[in-house]
């Protein structure tokens, strides 16, 4: 029996998640079903299954969810997620991506169409009741934004609903432009648990205290959060003399001089959208105190260079706090701490979200 975790929904009344709920091995691994497996996970991008007849297997959160699906488009241009598993005998049957008319399990010679149906076996003549509806490849629920691949195994709400308020704010954007930059990306590893890394993306109160460049190039004193049912937006106001958002009339914050869209989707993904392109960052759990995450930049046709060294600084300042808090946690004497009304409401959020998912 895993400890209950109850956050109070009025932010000046509420604890924290106690310091037990980041080296509990029990609601780590609760958490994998109750919250992980029931929310929208990043997957690929689109480019990955472009043509008719594309292939892309990949497993969903590796070490941690661990379930091998795979991507397909056919030959009307349709892209589905599948099950990645032969429905005979479990064999991976899309090892690499590729090209195919149909999926062919090597196993035993099983095929599959595109759509993930039954399609042939040898040898099974003789099988009463066969094929049967247990014989197709399961269909996961997916979906596309700025052409990124989005799934989740047993989604608790539509991916409209996750992704609205995100497609509301910056959809103005020509978001379908973005390009993936493998020389801008990059994965971090630190020994922390994966919501303290969430914790503190998720509130600007660290920054005149942890960030000093980018500290300079925000006016903190402008910070604006905004709350929705799965996401949460911070938004940075650029100081004198750095780039910012060239906003259109009628769209949301136009006349303000914004200098990034820092949203958080729960349980795990940070969209940090600059002038420049996307800094998708996706936060993987490996163990109760191992996190990895993935930098993945996205850059619009001949916008300017991303910035970085500051990038990297930012990051090596927030895991050095990060790991910090989470030997801090293993303290008899620490039990939970109080939220700033108006510095920490996306903290408050997201530990609200936690509570509502391991119920």
């Amino acid at each position: 029996m895993h400890p209950q975790f109850n956050i109070h929904s009025d932010i000046r009344q509420a604890n924290t998640l106690p310091g037990n709920f980041y080296n509990n091995e029990s609601v780590y691994q609760a958490s994998k079903e109750k919250i992980f497996a029931r929310t929208w996970q990043y997957a690929a991008d689109a480019s990955d299954v472009a043509e008719p007849m594309d292939t892309f297997p990949f497993i969903l959160l590796k070490n941690y969810i661990n379930e091998p699906l795979v991507f397909t488009r056919d030959k009307e241009g349709i892209t589905r997620c599948l099950s990645n598993v032969c429905t005979h005998r479990g064999k991976i049957i899309v090892e690499k991506p590729g090209k195919g008319r149909m999926l062919t399990c090597g196993y035993h010679g099983r095929c599959f169409r595109l759509d993930g149906s039954f399609k042939s076996m040898p040898e099974f003549e003789q099988v009463a009741g066969f094929p049967s509806e247990q014989d197709h490849l399961s269909k996961i629920p997916m979906g596309e934004f700025s052409n990124l691949l989005f799934v989740s195994p047993e989604p608790n709400d539509s991916f409209e609903n996750y992704f609205r308020p995100m497609i509301d704010r910056v959809g103005w954007l020509p978001l379908h432009e973005l390009k993936f930059s493998a020389e801008h990306s990059r994965d971090y590893f630190i020994d922390a648990h994966w919501a303290l890394y969430c914790d503190n993306y998720l509130e600007g109160f660290h920054i005149p205290f942890v960030h000093p460049a980018l500290n300079d190039a925000l006016d903190f004193e402008k910070y604006e959060y905004e709350i929705f049912d799965y996401c949460n937006l911070q938004l940075g106001i650029a100081d004198e003399g750095t780039a910012y958002f060239d906003i259109p009339e009628g769209a949301p914050y136009y006349g303000q001089k914004v200098y990034a869209y820092y949203f958080f989707l729960f349980p795990n993904m940070m969209f940090n959208f600059y002038p420049w392109g996307l800094s998708l960052n996706v936060v993987q759990p490996l163990a109760v105190d191992k996190t990895k995450i993935s930098f993945r930049t996205y850059l619009y046709n001949n916008s300017a260079t991303p910035d970085i060294p500051t990038i990297h600084q930012t990051e090596m300042e927030d895991e050095a706090v990060v790991e910090s808090v989470q030997i801090g946690l293993q303290s008899r004497y620490y039990k939970h701490g109080r939220f700033s009304p108006t510095m920490e409401q996306g903290v408050h959020h997201f530990h609200s979200l936690i509570s509502q998912f391991l119920k």
